[in-house]
């Protein structure tokens, strides 16, 4: 649970942050000594919904600790590609309709059936930091972790405003600790 101003609120009935400064916006522990800034919807809520595969369309960028983790449960030389200098998840022409972006291409690990192959192999329900942290965006803006959402899942994500789970009361499940040890944790950038 977060405070808005420290009055001990839980900020439900807050007004949104939209243009928000760092003095105004919201600031959420996530982790003990980690805290970041909230410029989204306190009211934001999110789940994932069956056949919504949006966010596995694109290309997912990989973190060090990232390419890690994948090492122990794939080829990386065969599940990974390199764009200006970063590591990405491969994207893949699929041969179906569904579950495909507009170029018929989604990520390697993306099944026919719209689920991903790395959740129902793993035990440890382990996925990269884009993946956790998607639909929301983060960037560092004068030391501080800022959290909003991303522009483009309010057009194409639909989980977005179908749950009662507060995303703003689950940071933890969105953002890994990892964030707060990269210089740029910005997750605007895509494959």
């Amino acid at each position: 649970m977060y405070t808005s101003d420290g009055d001990g609120s839980d900020g439900a009935d807050a007004d949104p942050p939209s243009g928000s400064t760092a003095e105004s916006a919201p600031r959420v522990e996530v982790h003990p000594g980690r805290e970041v800034v909230v410029d989204f919807d306190p009211g934001l809520t999110f789940e994932c919904v069956d056949e919504c595969s949006w966010c596995c369309h694109h290309g997912v960028l990989l973190y060090g600790k990232d390419l890690i983790e994948l090492a122990a449960r794939a080829n990386l030389a065969e599940t990974t590609t390199d764009f200006r200098g970063e590591k990405f998840v491969t994207r893949e022409p699929k041969d179906r309709d569904e579950h495909v972006s507009e170029d018929g291409n989604a990520c390697a690990f993306l099944g026919d059936d719209g689920l991903c192959r790395l959740h129902l192999e793993d035990d440890h329900d382990w996925k990269p930091t884009r993946c956790s942290v998607f639909p929301l965006a983060v960037s560092r803006d004068d030391g501080d972790l800022r959290v909003d959402v991303r522009e483009s899942a309010h057009d194409h994500c639909e989980g977005l405003g179908v749950s009662d789970r507060h995303v703003i009361d689950h940071l933890d499940a969105f953002l890994p600790e990892l964030l707060w040890e990269l210089d740029d944790p910005d997750s605007d950038r895509v494959l």
